[in-house]
């Protein structure tokens, strides 16, 4: 099944390729993969074969395309708390986990201050979510490997 370029399957394709770069997809980065996938509207059944041109054994539907699909769009923001959410709860933060995260913010353009209200809203649900508090050490541990 050839895949249809979207900017949702460029985004996933593009962090797909940041967790590629040891060669090994890790629990943790799988789990940041599969909420990316559902919030870039990237189907299961896409997955298998994203994996497969993220290793270079398919084509990439975006060589030959003139558009660009980076910069920053109305739901970005959404997306990458999302992610950044995801790799806050896992109990172990790699450092593949902060540069897909790092990789995901300059690709769709995330800003300073986009950023800071990002951790602002994660830091306000310290108290209402179970795991908030390892959460917000979490989220100083990001903002200590990974400053904007």
């Amino acid at each position: 099944m050839a895949l249809e370029p979207s900017r949702g399957l460029y985004l996933y394709l593009r962090t797909l390729n940041q967790a590629l770069g040891d060669s090994i997809v890790t629990n943790d980065e799988a789990q940041i993969l599969k909420v990316l996938a559902s919030a870039l509207g990237v189907q299961p059944s896409e997955t298998a074969e994203c994996l497969s041109v993220a290793r270079g054994e398919a084509v990439n539907p975006f060589d030959e395309l003139e558009e660009d699909y980076s910069g920053h769009r109305m739901g970005d923001v959404t997306t990458y708390q999302t992610a950044l959410i995801a790799a806050l709860d896992d109990e172990v933060i790699t450092e593949d986990e902060w540069s897909m995260l790092n990789s995901l913010r300059t690709l769709i353009g995330i800003q300073e201050d986009q950023h800071t209200m990002i951790e602002e809203a994660i830091r306000s649900m310290e108290d209402v979510d179970r795991t908030g508090l390892r959460r917000i050490e979490r989220l100083n541990r990001f903002n200590t490997v990974c400053p904007y």
